[in-house]
């Protein structure tokens, strides 16, 4: 509608100058005509008089007119600049609220998503087969069923890597992948955050979450690492005696995130739709740039989700909305595009013109 609004506009303005300019045309030559005709009446004396004064009525309404025409150029000019203002002021804003929609958007996807990897690090961790690895008395047998029982959920889960059993020291017993990853086993992870944050959680009810990161043994993938601490008998108040590490294939999945949003094949190719983490650093893209490496300079000014233009952009925004009692980890989607020139309109204006036949 906005669009209709600007073209319409344009349209206006460029059929009054044309038509104005065609007024000015005739009088123009009706000047001329009054003019020839006083030459003509003076020479034929007294039987010209009459017609003197015809010819010289026309010079004055060929002047009148010419000034109307004028003093109509004017004020049709005047308010199809107002015109032209109002319907530019209302496509930035229809775009800007729009594209905040759409930021919420991919970022509430993303939220959802993640919620349900908090739940599934949870519940795995009650699993009988992942207590008994973490378990001091774990023998080969029931660390290789842990493994086979690991492997069962991946092929289920496929937005997963792996997943790991670390006992209660931090050295990794069984893996769901132990021939894709193998070093893997064995490895300490004492020292890493997601194991920390682990066995520092208080009831099976708590997880740990870690930004996104690479993982080296992970074939250096970017990973969502979620956690949480396995408890004696699988209880929610058991002693923690070892933690479940399961770690989201992020890549693909942001990828889809960013790459799915309602965008017209025009705002796709103009539009930069990106997923930020609490710091600002890009760890998705849909242009690929960036990712885990460049922080885009966000400017919020303290809302959760907006808009506004900067150096020619238009940047919309909105903060992790989190989802039941997945809270968020501070992320952003954010759209950044260019803020389109009222030229661009004119011109689109200007060719439907010339295809109708104006």
């Amino acid at each position: 509608m906005q669009d209709d609004i600007l073209k319409l506009a344009y349209e206006v303005s460029r059929v009054t100058e044309e038509k104005v300019d065609l007024i000015d045309t005739v009088m123009r030559q009706t000047t001329l005509l009054a003019i020839n005709a006083r030459i003509e009446a003076a020479r034929a004396g007294n039987s010209g008089a009459a017609f003197s004064v015809v010819a010289q009525e026309m010079g004055a309404v060929a002047r009148d007119i010419s000034r109307i025409a004028q003093e109509l150029r004017g004020a049709i000019a005047g308010n199809i600049a107002k015109l032209e203002g109002v319907g530019a002021e209302l496509r930035r804003e229809f775009r800007g609220a729009r594209f905040t929609d759409l930021a919420h958007n991919a970022i509430e996807i993303v939220d959802r998503n993640l919620f349900e990897r908090s739940c599934d690090v949870r519940w795995w961790a009650t699993d009988s087969a992942v207590v008994d690895a973490a378990a001091h008395e774990a023998g080969e047998n029931i660390l290789t069923h842990a493994s086979e029982r690991l492997a069962t959920i991946l092929r289920s889960y496929t937005v997963y890597l792996d997943l790991w059993v670390a006992d209660r020291h931090g050295r990794v017993v069984a893996t769901g992948r132990p021939r894709s990853y193998p070093k893997a086993v064995g490895l300490d992870v004492s020292k890493t955050p997601w194991f920390e944050h682990a066995m520092a959680c208080r009831s099976g009810d708590d997880f740990a979450v870690s930004d996104i990161t690479t993982n080296p043994i992970l074939g250096d993938a970017a990973v969502a690492t979620y956690s949480t601490a396995i408890r004696d008998g699988g209880r929610t108040d058991g002693k923690s005696i070892g933690a479940l590490g399961i770690f989201f294939d992020w890549t693909p999945q942001a990828s889809a995130v960013v790459g799915g949003l309602s965008l017209s094949t025009e705002e796709r190719r103009d539009c930069r739709v990106m997923l930020l983490d609490a710091k600002h650093r890009v760890i998705a893209s849909s242009d690929g740039r960036g990712e885990l490496t460049d922080r885009f300079p966000l400017k919020t000014e303290g809302r959760t989700q907006g808009w506004y233009e900067q150096d020619g952009r238009l940047v919309a925004f909105a903060l992790t909305p989190g989802y039941e009692t997945y809270r968020g980890l501070g992320w952003y989607g954010v759209i950044d595009s260019a803020v389109e020139a009222s030229a661009m309109i004119r011109g689109e204006a200007q060719s439907v013109a010339t295809a109708v036949g104006f």
